[in-house]
């Protein structure tokens, strides 16, 4: 079992910033690819930004120059650092890894980009 915990959403106004954190329970998170997805109210769950093990990065086309996802290996942990934030970007963003063939999903955290 893997559990994934996000953290680091809240409410901002358009063109803040947002650090979002996402810790995982198992050492072998060294060896997953991580991802960030998001879904807003009535839409679909897409994917946000996705990191390699091996560091490379991959980002929707409405997020990049923007959103940038990072992880440490030593700590777990998975990042998704959101600047020049748009009402648009409002969603409950989701950390996601596949381990062993199976999908994990973290809990979700809430980001409101609001005036």
């Amino acid at each position: 079992q893997v559990q994934l915990v996000e953290s680091g959403g809240g409410l901002v106004q358009p063109g803040g910033s947002l650090r979002l954190s996402c810790v995982v329970s198992r050492s072998s998170f060294s060896s997953w690819p991580m991802a960030w997805y998001r879904q807003a109210p009535g839409k679909q769950r897409d994917l946000v930004a996705i990191i390699t093990s091996g560091g490379s990065t991959n980002y929707a086309d409405s997020v990049k120059d923007r959103f940038t996802i990072s992880r440490d290996n030593a700590k777990n942990t998975v990042y998704l650092q959101m600047n020049s934030l748009k009402p648009e970007d409002t969603a409950v963003y989701y950390c996601n890894c596949v381990a062993w063939g199976t999908p994990y999903w973290g809990q979700g955290t809430q980001v409101t980009v609001s005036s």
